[in-house]
């Protein structure tokens, strides 16, 4: 059995004074990507700036353990560095500072070659650019997913990775994912899980996971196979989900 890396345990969460998670609860195992589909404002976003620590994501009850550890009380930058990495689905613009000096600061203790990750994803033009300033929404992405091959975290968090981006760079982020998560070399022991959100699914044609949630007014409604989730969110959408879970509930 495999380790595992992240346990949520009965998490509700409060934003602005409103309840918006309702009893949350999963696990990720080493080496595991997991990917949780929902419609906006169903609290897939909550979730994913919950597990990072911000402030204005009031934890009411419930735990959050990484590493077996409880970082239910951590600041965000307590997670980073015990390796939880993040990517925002709209990351802000830093002015004045340049990406390279961000990248900088992700590949302090690790040691990779800034220009070399650079060059091998098509990225080496946006190097002295201001983070993030007049990016487009692919340009945005693959910021944040160089941010995050340098940083190396043990568990990434993405929110919607293939939003805002066209065909062609939604192929270059598959393989930027792949490589964050281990993925792009067949038979390779894991040890990078993943969280990923998403709204249409369309990820799964590019990354593969081994788990897939369904969650909707903040609560987690089913989980199975992400493919099979999948395809009857395209048939029958997520009212679909709910009905499916009404008739197992009269079946039990």
């Amino acid at each position: 059995m495999k380790p595992i890396l992240l346990e949520v345990s009965d998490l509700w969460v409060e934003v602005e004074g409103r309840l918006v998670l309702k009893g949350i609860s999963l696990k990720i195992p080493v080496g595991e990507t997991h990917v949780i589909f929902g419609r906006n404002g169903s609290g897939k976003t909550t979730l994913l700036m919950t597990l990072m620590g911000f402030p204005s994501y009031k934890v009411k009850q419930g735990r959050i353990y990484f590493k077996g550890e409880d970082i239910t009380e951590l600041p965000p930058y307590e997670r980073a560095k015990r390796g939880i990495g993040i990517m925002f689905q709209r990351p802000p613009t830093i002015r004045g500072v340049k990406l390279r000096d961000i990248l900088k600061l992700c590949a302090k203790e690790n040691g990779k070659k800034i220009e070399e990750l650079a060059r091998l994803f098509n990225f080496e033009s946006f190097l002295d650019r201001e983070v993030n300033k007049g990016f487009s929404g692919g340009e945005l992405k693959k910021s944040e997913l160089l941010q995050l091959l340098l940083q190396d975290p043990d568990l990434v968090l993405l929110d919607e990775p293939e939003s805002g981006v066209d065909v062609e760079n939604l192929n270059l982020i598959g393989q930027m994912i792949k490589r964050l998560l281990q993925k792009d070399t067949p038979h390779r022991p894991r040890t990078k899980s993943g969280l990923i959100i998403t709204h249409t699914g369309f990820i799964l044609q590019h990354v593969a996971a081994d788990l897939g949630y369904v969650v909707m007014d903040g609560e987690i409604y089913c989980t199975g196979n992400p493919l099979e989730i999948f395809e009857a969110i395209q048939r029958f959408g997520y009212e679909g989900c709910k009905e499916c879970l009404r008739r197992k509930m009269l079946e039990d």
